[in-house]
């Protein structure tokens, strides 16, 4: 004769069932999660070129810095590159989002910008094209930016915006000021957009240097409490070389306890010969 289990019983087992499934479920995706963060940044960290271009009176550096969480990797980004009338590109950005996606975009804008500027040398019209570029491909993300072009004749250098943060420019007497340029929208929002160039004259040695949000922002830190820490960083480090002030300003980045990832350009700079 069977005797049938108590329903307490079968309530358990089917219970326990439930959550055996549902454990399963969870791990499977946290496992594609996971896959798709190491993707993310296999993509990015694939795309960042490795060297940059320093020409004699300049020296150029950059860093990168994951989020915290480990979870946010995919939109920033930092170039450097000859241009074909001698002078010589940079440029910072900052893909919305931090997934695959985020990370593909990033590459299509260096591909794109690279390209454009095959045409052109002024930073505005790069801005400008690459914008219209974007456009084109139809794509629902949106990027902020700053060019820079350094003229090693004329010892210019050229700056334009896209919707970017602020740069921080000192000079190795320990001067600094935060160089809130005139910019433009962020690169995929609107077609035909102007993007004001802003030229610098470099009299005196320093370094101008660049970064993404994620350097200046997070849970500890304000943005305008984060310009205030790069600037202090940037003014006392401003005689050193590239590489070691570039280390100096992504470490405030860990202070901000920042959610988001964080990169850092760095032109450390000569006077002008014969004072300009």
């Amino acid at each position: 004769m069977n005797r049938r289990r108590p329903s307490s019983a079968a309530s358990a087992d089917e219970l326990l069932t439930t959550l055996q499934q549902l454990t399963a479920q969870a791990r499977r995706e946290v496992e594609l999660h996971q896959a798709r963060v190491e993707l993310a940044e296999a993509l990015q960290r694939g795309m960042l070129t490795r060297t940059l271009p320093s020409p004699p009176g300049l020296r150029a550096a950059a860093r990168y810095s994951p989020a915290r969480s480990g979870l946010d990797i995919g939109g920033d980004w930092y170039d450097g590159f000859p241009l074909p009338d001698g002078s010589f590109g940079y440029a910072i950005g900052d893909v919305q989002g931090h997934d695959v996606e985020a990370a593909a975009f990033m590459g299509q804008i260096r591909i794109g910008m690279r390209a454009v500027a095959t045409t052109t040398a002024d930073p505005g019209k790069i801005m400008g094209r690459t914008n219209n570029l974007l456009l084109s491909a139809d794509s629902a993300l949106f990027a902020t930016c700053t060019f820079l072009r350094f003229d090693p004749v004329t010892w210019e250098l050229d700056s334009a915006r896209a919707g970017h943060v602020p740069s921080v420019w000192a000079s190795v007497d320990g001067r600094a000021v935060v160089a809130e340029d005139a910019g433009g929208l962020p690169l995929g929002i609107q077609a035909d957009q102007s993007y004001p160039v802003t030229r610098r004259k470099l009299r005196q040695a320093g370094a101008f240097v660049l970064f993404t949000d994620g350097v200046i922002e997070g849970p500890s830190f304000s943005i305008e409490d984060g310009l205030e820490n790069v600037m202090r960083r940037v003014a006392s480090h401003a005689a050193d070389e590239a590489d070691e002030l570039a280390d100096a300003v992504i470490l405030t980045a860990a202070l901000t306890g920042h959610q988001d990832d964080a990169a850092v350009l760095v032109l450390r700079h000569d006077a002008a010969p014969g004072g300009g």
